[in-house]
């Protein structure tokens, strides 16, 4: 690779913002609901009270990115904007996209975070947040819960399971399952869950490292929560996970994966940023260090699988 060829990738690192930032900025103008049908950059500007000449940058901009077309002055969705940008549609992407524009003003303050070692949450939208968590967990929601298995499970506890997609999957499993999460979060997932129709999940308000969860689950979910929070505070929630479940009842966590060096995949080493930047003592851990976690709770025959960019997890509590 010559001299120039190595100043285009880094390039590629440090000006990967522009992008991403053109992306949250057209999310936030609701500009792919605008264009279902083919627009010009005047009708858009007027549409959302806008400068023409931004307008037509900014247009013309997205479009350079892959995520409009242009034909004769008209703007319109390319397929990609049309199956996740538009409002409505079955793989919407914009709550996530909102949430990400929180998180840009959060990362902007990375450099006194690093000095204090203290999260800066300048930004936080909760219901773009756990919306966006159901734009995501929709994606997958069905493989995961067939690659941990419901056969047998009646009772189950979706752990800080925000706006209920796993809940809804596992209910329409027949599993009778209690949605636990703070009231905010339990306020949207009723939301959700009512949507769906589903009569089989309950819910608790609370605090899952204060409160009480409940008793007599043969299986708990919890799906990245564990990042989250410190070490310290993951070994307190684990036991109370393992009194909590019946006998030979499992626990499986899902996270992002991470390995030993904690620097690889580079997606778990940035997400160990995000959590820097937003939580208290969080981070993202490789599986050994839950596995290590398990193992010191009292758990027995913690096992791992790989799907995507998430590790699965499982133990028993055959106490």
């Amino acid at each position: 690779m010559s001299v120039l060829e190595e100043a285009g990738e880094l390039r590629k690192l440090w000006g990967g913002f522009w992008a991403s930032r053109l992306l949250l900025t057209a999310n936030n103008y609701r500009i792919f609901d605008c264009l279902i049908k083919p627009q010009s950059a005047n009708a858009i500007a007027k549409k959302l009270k806008t400068d023409f000449r931004a307008t037509e940058i900014l247009l013309d901009a997205i479009t350079g990115i892959g995520l409009l077309k242009k034909n004769r002055g008209r703007y319109s969705n390319a397929p990609i904007a049309a199956k996740f940008l538009v409002r409505g549609s079955a793989y919407y992407h914009g709550d996530i996209l909102r949430h990400a524009n929180s998180l840009w003003q959060n990362w902007s303050e990375l450099d006194k975070v690093i000095k204090t070692g203290k999260p800066i949450r300048k930004a936080h939208d909760h219901e773009a947040f756990i919306m966006g968590m159901h734009n995501i967990a929709s994606l997958k929601v069905k493989s995961v819960i067939k690659a941990i298995g419901v056969g047998g499970v009646k009772t189950a506890l979706d752990l800080g399971g925000g706006p209920g997609t796993y809940s809804i999957e596992m209910a329409k499993k027949g599993v009778d399952v209690t949605l636990l999460d703070r009231p905010e979060t339990v306020k949207i997932a009723r939301r959700v869950v009512k949507k769906e129709g589903m009569k089989n999940v309950d819910f608790i308000e609370g605090d899952f490292l204060q409160d009480d969860m409940g008793r007599g689950y043969d299986l708990i979910f919890a799906s990245q929560i564990l990042h989250s929070l410190s070490e310290k505070d993951n070994l307190r929630l684990l036991k109370k996970c393992k009194r909590a479940l019946n006998k030979r009842g499992r626990i499986v966590i899902q996270e992002f994966h991470l390995l030993k060096d904690r620097a690889h995949p580079p997606q778990g080493a940035l997400f160990s940023v995000n959590m820097l930047v937003n939580t208290d003592g969080g981070r993202s851990y490789s599986p050994d260090e839950m596995k290590r976690w398990l193992s010191k709770t009292g758990f027995k025959k913690a096992e791992e699988k790989f799907m995507g960019e998430a590790v699965i997890i499982q133990a028993f509590n055959l106490r």
